[in-house]
């Protein structure tokens, strides 16, 4: 686990900090982070980030639900495993974990990216658990991040080269680093510097370059597992941002895989909702709390 220099330095007020132990050789120890009261709702997040994505959405939430917001298996501050897989059915077995090991039910799953994905895979695999699934701007299409900008383009080709890939993958400037979250924005405000920050110092843990290349060689496995949408027995919600990176083609597919799932597009939003319309995902998760 990481060291106790390398803690959060960003203050979530009223959440508190939690941890599950790891299970055998690949299964590291995962934490996340528990606010509020109520039925449990899941917060799930996106590609090269952690539970801190939800920063601004968890007290908007906090009266409705007892937020539970994992970092997923190697990124924020869960266990860095040598070895271990990040492709899509390594991170669903992690968010399993969360669900069994605190023996959570009528449980709310919303995700954001590649927490999208996620959401809806859980769901398939667990219906007994979960009651509904909120998917935000699922990360599921070929191209993803590196649709952003010509710069994401370069910096997710040079990561997930041969030979100079890890070596890349270790290099985060932050100028690079705020231009290619922007790049998920339509109010580019929304990335706050202090946030970008706690990024990059997570981004300096031992082994995570090797972490955030293997997320990237995993988009064929998200991509994948849009096959696993339609068994999603629980009443579904997709959200995208008008500005998404998926293109209105791949939102199109996902609405004619699931005809029965409400769908919401957010005027002038980006890839990154939670940080710039938390309001929104509010509103939808309290409506039906």
């Amino acid at each position: 686990m990481p060291s106790q220099e390398s803690r959060p330095t960003l203050h979530l007020p009223g959440t508190t900090s939690h941890t599950i132990p790891p299970r055998g050789d690949r299964e590291g120890q995962l934490r996340y982070l528990k606010a509020g009261t109520g039925a449990p709702l899941v917060l799930l997040h996106t590609v090269r980030t952690q539970a801190e994505h939800f920063r601004a959405l968890i007290p908007l939430v906090a009266e409705h639900y007892t937020v539970y917001a994992l970092d997923l298996p190697g990124m924020g501050y869960s266990q860095i495993v040598p070895g271990a897989s990040y492709d899509e059915p390594a991170m669903r077995a992690g968010v399993k974990r969360l669900l069994t090991e605190l023996d959570l039910h009528d449980v709310t799953l919303a995700g954001e990216s590649m927490g999208a994905v996620l959401a809806l895979t859980t769901a398939a695999d667990l219906p007994e658990r979960v009651r509904r699934v909120v998917a935000v701007n699922a990360y599921d299409f070929a191209g993803g991040i590196a649709r952003s900008s010509l710069l994401a383009r370069i910096v997710v080709t040079g990561v997930l080269t041969p030979g100079v890939g890890p070596v890349i993958a270790g290099v985060e400037p932050k100028p690079a680093m705020r231009t290619i979250f922007q790049g998920g924005l339509g109010d580019k405000s929304a990335l706050r510097e202090d946030y970008l920050d706690e990024l990059l110092r997570v981004g300096k843990h031992p082994g995570y370059p090797t972490v955030a290349r293997s997320v990237y060689q995993a988009l064929p496995s998200l991509i994948a597992a849009r096959t696993r949408y339609p068994e999603v027995k629980a009443p579904i919600h997709l959200v995208y941002g008008e500005k998404d990176w998926s293109r209105p083609s791949d939102r199109e597919a996902n609405r004619r895989l699931l005809p029965t799932a409400d769908f919401t597009q957010v005027p002038g939003a980006g890839h990154f909702i939670a940080l710039e319309r938390p309001d929104v995902l509010a509103d939808l998760l309290n409506r039906t709390a």
